[in-house]
């Protein structure tokens, strides 16, 4: 997987580190002021989702957005956490990816962020 070190970075991420852990192509990224970072050698990577048949970068119209009014409308500052995802920011509500697109509010596919650790405990 390619990735890109994030500069500067100084924080180190990791259980009870108070960002929000999500399951990515088998490890644990953590959603970071926009970005979804990964512990790795000492740094954190920057990762994204890709256009994926589980995260995909697709317009539905008629999706019904559950956990927000149909008013609401994301983007910085919106209450929801900003992901990564093919190129463009998503934003995650109840367990899904939502793109604002075109007066409606696309279904970019679930993110899993129950995350099992050793044990069978979940973060």
């Amino acid at each position: 997987m390619a990735y890109t070190p994030h500069e500067g970075h100084t924080h180190t991420h990791g259980a009870n580190c108070g960002h929000t852990p999500v399951e990515h192509e088998g490890h644990t990224d953590y959603l970071h002021d926009g970005h979804m970072h990964y512990m790795h050698d000492g740094h954190a990577d920057c990762h994204e989702f890709a256009n994926t048949s589980r995260n995909p970068d697709r317009c539905t119209p008629d999706h019904r957005c559950d956990g927000h009014e149909t008013t609401h409308v994301h983007g910085p500052g919106c209450g929801h956490e900003a992901v990564p995802h093919a190129g463009h920011k998503d934003y995650l509500v109840g367990g899904h990816l939502h793109h604002p697109h075109n007066g409606h509010c696309d279904d970019h596919g679930e993110v899993s962020t129950r995350i099992t650790v050793g044990g069978g405990a979940s973060l």
